[in-house]
């Protein structure tokens, strides 16, 4: 089994101070494991926009491993998108997340000068040349919010052929929706690397409630296995690294190009998984 893929980690930039603080020791101790890069994300409609930068800024500064900020379009101009992909490379930022983004409670539809994420990913491009390392995002399990799922291949098709460079996958628990979804993409004749996303298992409420959200489906043996665990912490949390550990091994043998962990700003379940890859079981 290949245990030196490449590997990334997500953070979300937090509201106050010393959860930040909590942030960049959290990164500092994932820095060890030799990331290809970090990632911050970017809330709705733009609504994290300074503490996006600030994090972003840090841990490629501070920690000193390359990190990409996510960037979304809803909601923002041109001349918004413009500055703000300016600012990144003047302070040496070479890797944007390129996504559509949330829409802000209450929001209907997308606003905006761009709407769709293929658009914000022609906008970089013509702005910036190759400068920045473009990653777009994928869904195995297809968009919450797509009719089907063809309609959400033709437009991951669509973004990928604007000019990114990779793809991360929206988490999933099901190797074989990954499986299928490479297998389009590259009938397609896209070979556009396509890394899956990797969201480790610690709190069932948390989980059911992002996978709801994000349409990500949690099977039913490890949703009644969760739920028969109650509030026993660690039993939640070794019954999940063995799962997303079977899992990545899975990915990682069928050719998965890397994974890309969410953290939710914690280390040791994104650590105590890639022990279990580098020891071989």
């Amino acid at each position: 089994m290949t245990t030196n893929a490449p590997i990334s980690f997500e953070f979300f930039p937090t509201k106050t101070e010393a959860g930040h603080e909590k942030l960049l020791a959290t990164a500092q101790t994932l820095a060890a494991a030799s990331p290809e890069f970090f990632s911050v994300t970017y809330g709705a409609g733009g609504s994290t926009r300074d503490g996006t930068r600030r994090t972003v800024l840090q841990l490629d500064g501070d920690v000193n491993v390359p990190t990409a900020p996510h960037l979304s379009c809803v909601g923002d101009s041109r001349d918004d998108l413009r500055a703000l992909i300016n600012d990144y490379r003047a302070n040496g930022i070479k890797r944007i997340v390129a996504l559509r983004g949330d829409l802000p409670s209450g929001m209907g539809h997308a606003s905006g000068e761009l709407r769709y994420a293929n658009e914000l990913v022609e906008f970089i491009r013509a702005e910036t040349g190759d400068h920045f390392t473009i990653e777009v995002a994928a869904y195995p399990e297809s968009h919450p919010q797509a009719p089907n799922f063809e309609t959400d291949l033709q437009n991951f098709i669509r973004k990928a052929r604007a000019g990114a460079d990779s793809a991360i996958t929206q988490y999933f628990f099901n190797a074989d929706c990954y499986f299928h979804f490479v297998d389009r993409v590259r009938q397609a004749g896209l070979d556009i690397p396509i890394i899956p996303g990797i969201m480790p298992i610690t709190n069932y409420t948390k989980l059911a409630r992002f996978s709801d959200a994000c349409g990500a489906e949690i099977p039913r043996w490890i949703r009644k296995q969760l739920e028969a665990y109650g509030d026993d912490s660690d039993s939640i949390s070794a019954f999940g690294t063995e799962v997303i550990s079977q899992l990545c091994e899975r990915l990682l043998d069928g050719g998965a190009p890397g994974l890309h962990f969410y953290t939710l700003n914690q280390a040791e379940p994104c650590l105590a998984v890639l022990r279990n890859l580098h020891s071989g079981r």
